[in-house]
């Protein structure tokens, strides 16, 4: 099998989870990394290291591996797919809607160059078992999802870059709660109307540190979201109810395991005429010791280019629903954000 060549543009957090799995599969090779800070990137044979993007983007790599800041993705993405090249891009997809359109764009006019997003939760395998599950309809239909997921903060989170909305064109809302509404769409979709209130009342950036977020259908489903920057502790937990019962998934396999071990409580709806303990039926809780989320969005990419098949799960359109969902957000909530769409 054809190695396909591979580069890093961005060592941070994200680059070093690329470099690994990367450096794990027999039919990728990484050839280049780049980074501003080349003294990070620990050197290999056969790893050329640089500080120019371009070198990477000009070089014979297959595809690569966009793990900037917000600012920089689009015209990174846009540059790769004009010289032909296959395109992970990690999430946020740039800071605005028209940053998407554009990537779009070079996506039409490039047909050969795969483009994928780096939407991994719908990888995590509580969210996989949960959809599973609503997939097969035993439980009905969805009637709500609700949502929280929030970051501790921490002495260090003032100086991230995420918080310089010239660089990251939002805040907690588009840097993590963009993938629970990412999971809104992969469960449910088809959002027409949009509620939110947004603050930065305590760490007072220019960028939000709290989100509430509602969401409908056409047929009435409702999704309820809560960003946060304030809860002082990592937290993942997403619910859906059904028509016959419940799936919760809570915590996250992660690195540092900071947002608690990861389950999936599955529970069927039980009224008095069925179960002793009114409101309290019956659970299944299941446990999961395994994050393959970032090993098997790559291998779905992968498949795609190898196969020469569409891309059809974390795709632009799935980019473009989450950054239009987002950006609604922003202007029904009426908070000034410092990067604004150019219509």
């Amino acid at each position: 099998m054809k190695l396909l060549k591979c580069g890093i543009i961005g060592y941070g957090y994200m680059g070093e989870i690329r470099r690994r799995i990367i450096e794990g599969r027999p039919d990728l090779s990484l050839d280049w990394i780049c980074d501003p800070d080349i003294d990070k990137i620990p050197s290999q044979p056969g790893i050329q290291i640089t500080k120019e993007a371009n070198q990477v983007i000009d070089s014979d790599v297959d595809l690569v591996f966009i793990c900037t800041p917000n600012d920089l993705i689009p015209d990174l993405t846009i540059k790769c797919l004009d010289l032909k090249k296959h395109v992970f891009c990690e999430k946020p997809p740039g800071r605005t809607v028209n940053d998407v359109r554009r990537m779009q764009e070079a996506e039409k006019r490039n047909p050969s160059g795969k483009l994928m997003f780096g939407f991994n939760h719908r990888y995590h395998p509580g969210i996989m078992k949960a959809k599973a599950i609503v997939d097969s309809g035993r439980l009905g239909k969805i009637l709500t999802l609700r949502g929280l997921y929030g970051k501790s903060g921490g002495k260090s989170f003032p100086d991230s870059w995420r918080n310089d909305v010239s660089i990251s064109g939002g805040g907690i809302l588009l840097d993590q709660g963009i993938h629970m509404l990412d999971l809104f769409n992969f469960f449910l979709g088809g959002f027409t109307s949009v509620k939110s209130f947004i603050s930065n009342a305590h760490w007072g950036f220019d960028v939000e540190d709290n989100a509430v977020v509602i969401l409908q259908t056409g047929n009435d489903q409702l999704a309820m979201l809560h960003s946060s920057a304030t809860f002082w502790k990592h937290m993942f937990q997403l619910t859906v109810i059904l028509e016959e019962g419940y799936l919760t998934v809570e915590g996250l396999l992660s690195k540092t395991g900071s947002y608690g071990r990861e389950t999936l409580t599955i529970g069927r709806r039980q009224f008095e005429d069925e179960a002793e303990a009114i409101g309290n039926p019956s659970e299944e809780i299941v446990y999961f010791d395994r994050d393959l989320s970032w090993d098997l969005e790559v291998e779905k990419f992968v498949e795609s280019i190898r196969n020469n098949t569409p891309i059809v799960e974390s795709t632009s359109a799935d980019a473009l629903n989450v950054m239009e969902l987002i950006s609604n957000c922003y202007k029904e909530s009426g908070f000034p954000t410092y990067v604004k769409e150019p219509y």
